[in-house]
């Protein structure tokens, strides 16, 4: 119960990060496997199932193999659940990963010290949340100081770095997945 892999794979997620990632227009992809862009369109949108065949003329086209797009796709419907750890115990420093398997975002847990000199950059946008202690962020040239329910919202680029200034503080970190391509709306 609750393991996604017993769900249906939606595989178009997948055959859309590998078409953008190998820059190709829907346009082209139809025309290396000899299907419409309105069902790879739709096969993109999980509006349609391709069949084996349709997804082997589609692996072709963006260059890798029908296994391969189904190893990266999605699961239909996912419901996982990523219980605590039993052994309180531990007062290490610790960083529990909260969602497990390739998803659109990454969630973690940091628990105790944590390596202030590491300098992080993400491409995509990053919160944290302060869930027990406090915490100090320096960022874009500036510190903060952080407390128990503060967030931090970073968008992608941004350099920072943190340190827990409490012992037994507890971060979570929530950020947008590295493989997902955010643009940033510049009409504004």
């Amino acid at each position: 119960m609750g393991d996604h892999k017993e769900q249906p794979l939606r595989v178009g997620a997948a055959v859309r990060r590998r078409r953008r990632a190998l820059e190709l227009t829907l346009a082209v992809v139809a025309e290396r496997s000899g299907l419409s862009v309105p069902f790879l369109s739709q096969v993109e949108n999980d509006r349609a199932r391709p069949s084996r065949s349709s997804l082997e003329k589609v692996a072709d086209a963006l260059r890798t193999t029908a296994v391969e797009l189904l190893a990266a796709a999605d699961p239909a419907c996912s419901v996982d659940v990523v219980r605590a750890e039993e052994n309180g115990a531990d007062r290490a420093p610790r960083v529990r990963p909260l969602i497990r398997g390739h998803h659109q975002l990454h969630a973690s847990e940091f628990t105790g010290d944590h390596d202030a000199g590491r300098e992080f950059q993400h491409r995509n946008d990053e919160l944290m949340y302060v869930a027990d202690g406090a915490v100090e962020v320096e960022a874009e040239g500036r510190a903060y100081r952080l407390g128990r329910g503060d967030t931090l919202y970073l968008t992608g680029g941004v350099r920072h770095r943190w340190r827990a200034t409490v012992p037994d503080t507890r971060v979570i970190v929530v950020a947008v997945a590295e493989h997902i391509e955010a643009h940033q709306d510049r009409s504004r």
